[in-house]
């Protein structure tokens, strides 16, 4: 939900289009974030949800439209951008000849953080995802999912108005995960925006006050889960159900389903 008083969206994305050569991944996309909201961007793979958080955060050049982050564009404006979003990468990108602890006070240092309030805060971060037994040993030796944690908390640490996460709750167990979907709340419930992308429709619906669904680089469906629930004239289909319609996947599941279901009856 957005923030009561809010002045405008955190995130603007209006007419956005990117190509890869002769392929258009992103075309014409457009949708906003108001503080206090959890946006949901939704697609099958290669619908171009990746390539929109990457010019988001100024890392792709784009062809036409505009990103405004707080009223800055991040290509023209990339160090006050940066400011204030805080990134979750679906891989962590993440040195493995560094402590969690060096790479958190090595965050801080270029963030410009004051170094005793950021490794406060670093602590109630790692103490909440039960990572603190890890703190000081090397990346390369840490498993997927706690590398997972500490790369949120890299992105958290200097309370970002705009969170972007890119599948963040992959390689998490179920109590970090849960965790994990109260800060996002509490981000929000604090004014904060997040941007959320994600595979699993369950975390989708029990996380996002919007929701996106992207086709082919294009916004197929925009609105509450209510809302496209009644575009969809579907009262009760979960999210995963309306996902499957919105883009045109729905018979193939069922398809691919029953071919299964003969091949293993034949046997």
């Amino acid at each position: 939900m957005a923030v009561a008083g809010a002045v405008g969206p955190v995130l603007k994305v209006d007419g956005l289009v990117k190509d890869f050569g002769q392929v258009r991944a992103v075309d014409g996309l457009a949708f906003s974030i108001m503080p206090g909201q959890i946006y949901g961007l939704l697609g099958p793979n290669g619908a171009g949800k990746t390539t929109t958080i990457k010019c988001v955060l100024g890392l792709l050049e784009f062809h036409t439209g505009a990103i405004s982050v707080l009223g800055e564009d991040p290509m023209r404006a990339p160090e006050r951008t940066k400011v204030s979003i805080g990134y979750v990468a679906d891989d962590p990108m993440l040195y493995g000849s560094i402590t969690p602890r060096e790479m958190l006070d090595f965050v801080a240092s270029v963030r410009g953080l004051d170094a005793a309030a950021a490794t406060e805060r670093a602590r109630e971060l790692i103490t909440a995802l039960d990572a603190t037994r890890y703190y000081d040993s090397l990346m390369a030796t840490l498993s997927r999912g706690n590398k997972q944690k500490f790369q949120i908390v890299s992105a958290m640490l200097h309370d970002p108005k705009l969170l972007i996460l890119d599948e963040p709750l992959s390689g998490l167990d179920a109590r970090t995960g849960r965790v994990v979907k109260g800060l996002l709340r509490l981000h929000a419930e604090r004014g904060g925006a997040v941007l959320l992308s994600t595979h699993i429709m369950e975390q989708a619906q029990a996380l996002c006050d919007r929701i996106g669904v992207i086709n082919r680089g294009r916004m197929v469906a925009e609105g509450t889960l209510e809302q496209l629930r009644a575009v969809q004239h579907s009262a009760d289909a979960t999210l995963e159900e309306l996902f499957l319609k919105l883009t045109e996947q729905e018979e193939d599941v069922r398809e691919s389903i029953d071919r299964l279901r003969q091949d293993m009856n034949g046997r």
